[in-house]
């Protein structure tokens, strides 16, 4: 059941834009798909949605080819999809009737949404007269509209406001309440680390890390270290063999070779009795990871 992508391959003359992708979505949940601008989330995406096919390979829903005009499908493009010169509420529910909801259920399904995102006074607006952010969630109503099981949300808080943000993250909540399949893409690092459970991180169309998030980041082990101190802890911390990775006005952060290293310098940090405002041994972040994966890529 769910979602399977087997070694699916795509390219454009020459170029080889999805190099023998492959993951599985069995269970309901969220599922990352990263990686740098012309990585191939793109034209993954499309081919799921079968705007694209692949050169080979396969994609399977629920063991059969993936056919986006089955189940209903909601996708949340990064691009803005809408008819600028119609009124919002009109193309909707136009959109919803495609879908193959009767008029009277996509009515009340829209009337519910545009509570939920609070724009019922823009319904009858020209998309063009609203703002990015609205658009925004006009664009996310019509990917929810339909109820379908199966999500795709391509850079979902792209220019949103703080209070915007979290009211997406509090409707993308409730879908997983309602185990719903979730694609989600996005170079909001701490906004994956928040949803999903599993990853893969592509870089020119290869996979370069791959599997359940929590899983990946505890084989690294506490390997980074932030300090914040009333007082110099670079000199300690060069005692320690520990060299900064960053220095912020939040603190100092170390590469950690080991636990012992880091044990030290809070020791050191003691006994010479500075105020201690922040000590973190943590494992890496997505971000880090991201960074360390695709980032090094590029440099090639």
């Amino acid at each position: 059941m769910g979602l399977t992508v087997s070694n699916i391959v795509k390219k454009f003359g020459d170029y080889t834009a999805v190099d023998g992708l492959s993951f599985n979505l069995q269970s309901p949940g969220v599922f990352a798909l990263l990686g740098t601008n012309g990585a191939g989330k793109t034209t993954t995406i499309r081919m799921i949605l079968g705007i694209l096919s692949a050169d080979s390979g396969e994609i399977l829903r629920d063991g059969k080819p993936f056919s986006a005009t089955g189940k209903p499908v909601g996708y949340l493009a990064e691009e803005r999809g809408l008819y600028p010169k119609i009124k919002v509420f009109e193309q909707l529910v136009y959109f919803c009737e495609l879908k193959g909801m009767k008029r009277r259920e996509a009515v009340k399904s829209l009337d519910y949404w545009f509570e939920r995102l609070s724009v019922s006074e823009h319904r009858n607006k020209r998309a063009e007269q609203l703002s990015k952010g609205n658009q925004q969630k006009i664009q996310l109503i019509a990917a929810l509209a339909p109820n379908p099981d199966f999500l795709i949300l391509d850079e979902p808080l792209s220019g949103l406001d703080p209070v915007n943000a979290e009211l997406f993250k509090s409707v993308i909540r409730e879908e997983i309440k309602k185990d719903k399949f979730i694609i989600m893409s996005s170079h909001q690092m701490t906004t994956i680390e928040e949803f999903c459970r599993d990853i893969v991180i592509l870089n020119k169309g290869k996979t370069v890390l791959q599997g359940n998030l929590n899983e990946i980041k505890k084989a690294r082990g506490r390997t980074k270290l932030t300090v914040k101190a009333e007082g110099d802890v670079l000199s300690m911390a060069r005692e320690c063999s520990l060299s900064v990775s960053e220095e912020t006005p939040n603190g100092c952060s170390f590469d950690v070779e080991s636990e012992e290293q880091a044990h030290r310098l809070l020791n050191m940090i003691i006994g010479a009795k500075i105020p201690l405002i922040r000590y973190e041994l943590r494992e890496p972040s997505l971000q880090e990871l991201f960074i360390e994966k695709a980032g090094a890529e590029n440099e090639d």
